[in-house]
């Protein structure tokens, strides 16, 4: 796999993140552009695409091509999506403009993805499709499963203001093959990322890190944007502590029940989320932004994939019903 063009569709806080890095690191070698929209998009444009690292005095910004066009653009080498997962269906067409024969897709992960199932040996559901997360098929169809290198990014970022990216930690990528194979193409992406500076590591398994972010992302996104509370005021309060614990269990049960496994227990996830700092999570900022909030993905596909493996998640449920109206009310008022 030779990479002299790269995508990045998508340009928020996490694919903005990353645009900024390989663009800084491969601009003279590699072509790299972005798929953004709205003031953000207007701010790269005018004024280059900024990003202020976690442990860094200044920030790196870069001249990059953006556009809200797919179509605009030539067919890539490589693809690294930004979005949401309810944001990927709509843009199943973009992508797919500019795929040519040998393009990867990196599909940056928040929660359960429409191609799970793709070579699946784990879980005895190899290639079901999941109507939740892919309505009528088209990502599956149009973009293609066996393209997807999958990618988990343990990485908190927030677009400050429009061209503005700051990140709140040192974090890190992993990426995979939904088969497990380590192959050519998978060592190949990793090595690109390492060279931009992002610390990156490759697994046969990279549904069980799905999993193990879920297991926190399931819990603290919902209920952030439920109360508004910063991870440390989550932490400190001991009913939402006990709410993040038993949602944890259920995640971990539902996971388990489908072929995953688990390096840590619950408890020292709960010990480690003690020292993750005053963050807004990804789906607070959404909320406070007036934005859809990435409710299936990450709550609904626990209840869903719950009901597929047999295991029941009362709290989810739950928490689900609660943070759907929230997004109905918030969509709502955003519209005044």
């Amino acid at each position: 796999m030779t990479i002299k063009s790269i995508c990045i569709y998508g340009a928020g806080a996490l694919g903005g993140a990353i645009a900024v890095k390989l663009a800084s690191r491969f601009g003279n070698d590699v072509t790299v552009s972005v798929v953004a929209r709205g003031a953000h998009l207007e701010a790269i444009r005018e004024g280059g695409l900024s990003l202020h690292e976690a442990d860094a005095d200044r920030p790196i910004n870069v001249r990059i091509t953006a556009t809200d066009d797919p179509t605009t653009l030539p067919p890539q080498d490589l693809i690294i999506t930004g979005l949401k997962g309810h944001q990927l269906g709509p843009a199943a067409e973009g992508m797919a403009a500019l795929l040519k024969d040998g393009t990867r897709v990196v599909m940056v992960l928040n929660g359960i993805p429409w191609w799970y199932f793709h070579r699946d040996t784990q879980s005895g559901h190899a290639e079901l499709q999941l109507d939740e997360l892919d309505p009528g098929g088209k990502l599956w169809r149009l973009v293609g499963p066996e393209r997807v290198i999958g990618c988990v990014a343990l990485q908190g970022a927030e677009v400050v203001n429009p061209g503005e990216i700051r990140l709140s930690n040192v974090g890190r990528f992993v990426l995979g093959e939904p088969s497990g194979e380590m192959s050519a193409d998978l060592e190949t992406v990793a090595g690109l990322f390492a060279r931009a500076g992002l610390n990156v590591s490759t697994t046969p398994r990279i549904r069980d890190e799905i999993w193990s972010k879920l297991t926190g992302n399931a819990a603290f996104n919902p209920i952030s944007a439920l109360t508004r509370a910063l991870m440390t005021d989550i932490m400190a309060d001991p009913a939402l502590f006990d709410m993040v614990g038993k949602i944890m269990n259920e995640v971990r049960a539902v996971g388990s029940a489908l072929g995953a496994k688990f390096s840590i227990t619950i408890e020292e996830r709960l010990q480690q989320s003690r020292h993750i700092g005053p963050v807004r999570t990804s789906m607070l900022q959404d909320l406070l932004a007036g934005k859809a909030l990435e409710i299936v993905p990450l709550v609904g596909m626990v209840v869903a994939l719950g009901r597929t493996a047999n295991v029941p998640t009362p709290v989810s449920e739950v928490i689900l019903a609660l943070v759907t109206q929230l997004d109905k009310e918030n969509q709502r008022s955003a519209t005044r």
